[in-house]
């Protein structure tokens, strides 16, 4: 969606913004493009000022000094436990104005329209689908408005990192602001492996569930748990690809096989609480599993913003809770 030159948006502005923007922009000061992680090229009259954003990109652009930018948040309810949920020191999501629909992938088109947005942003997983967006809806949307997907698919944590960084400089961030983000990252994996020494470099196991059945996450799905894998060294289990569902991201088993696979600790997933560790410690086979037996559970914090200052927070807080299993 076009729209008219800011007045307030001087051509230095503009100039200044292009000179940021990375090789895939190309800027000049009659407007602004980018091409984003689907390939999909973006064309506007001037750097988007006004953004709509996926919740986790909204936490994002606010660590790397965008927040100003961001009207509006749409995505996963809030969590009811705000110690599990999504973590960005820099921008509270729970303050904006929230349009997501009463279903997945549905948004509120009047709640949107009124909030004007340059632009909207969500993450992709290489699917061709834009996250916490239906096909339908986003079909809608873009005839409407301009969208843009940061790509999450088996990337490593750096991968996610750069690929967010790429769009925030084309917005007209300054490196600058990424530093206390990258100097956070690298004090947060210490943290995570001397956490990780002290508990004895346990097995770990990562674990979402349904009332109907045990899933087991395939690490190189996640850039989280392929961190705690290659840059830290601990050994997370790994369904053998015959296992996996489609898409690779689980093997799905029924709590009568529950322990088919052990490990000392076993990460739980956050979304909505904690109600996946209620499930787990009430299912009597999986409670044959070392971890279980040990109550050596651990949160497993889904919801995590894709900037090197998200994945900070997120470590740190691994670290403080894996210290606290080895002490």
């Amino acid at each position: 969606m076009r729209r008219p030159l800011q007045a307030a948006l001087t051509a230095v502005a503009l100039l200044l913004a292009t000179a940021c923007s990375g090789g895939s922009t190309d800027g000049s000061e009659e407007g602004w493009s980018f091409t984003d992680d689907m390939g999909t090229r973006i064309s506007l009259d001037a750097v988007p000022e006004r953004i709509v954003a996926y919740k986790g990109v909204a936490a994002a652009l606010g660590d790397m000094g965008l927040g100003d930018r961001v009207v509006g948040v749409f995505g996963e309810p809030t969590n009811p436990d705000p110690d599990l949920g999504l973590q960005s020191p820099e921008l509270d999501v729970s303050t904006l104005p929230d349009i997501t629909g009463g279903e997945y992938g549905a948004v509120e088109l009047e709640e949107l329209a009124a909030l004007e947005p340059d632009l909207i942003v969500t993450t992709t997983y290489g699917s061709g689908d834009y996250w916490y967006l239906s096909p339908d809806v986003a079909k809608r949307l873009g005839g409407t408005y301009d969208l843009a997907a940061i790509n999450l698919e088996k990337e490593t944590v750096d991968g996610v990192i750069e690929n967010s960084e790429r769009l925030a400089l084309a917005l007209g961030a300054d490196e600058a602001d990424f530093e206390a983000g990258h100097a956070a990252l690298a004090k947060a994996g210490d943290l995570v492996r001397s956490a990780a020494r002290t508990a004895g470099d346990p097995t770990i196991i990562a674990t979402s569930t349904t009332p109907e059945l045990l899933y087991v996450a395939n690490p190189p799905a996640y850039a989280d748990l392929t961190y705690l894998s290659d840059e830290i060294g601990l050994d997370v289990v790994r369904p053998a690809a015959k296992d996996l569902d489609e898409g690779d991201y689980w093997d799905s088993v029924s709590w009568e096989q529950a322990d088919a696979y052990d490990a000392d600790v076993a990460l739980w997933d956050t979304r909505g609480g904690d109600k996946n560790l209620t499930t787990l410690e009430q299912q009597p086979v999986w409670n044959k599993v070392r971890a279980a037996q040990d109550g050596a559970y651990l949160p497993w914090r889904f919801e995590v913003a894709p900037s090197a200052q998200g994945y900070a927070t997120m470590l740190e807080l691994f670290a403080g809770d894996l210290q606290k299993l080895g002490s």
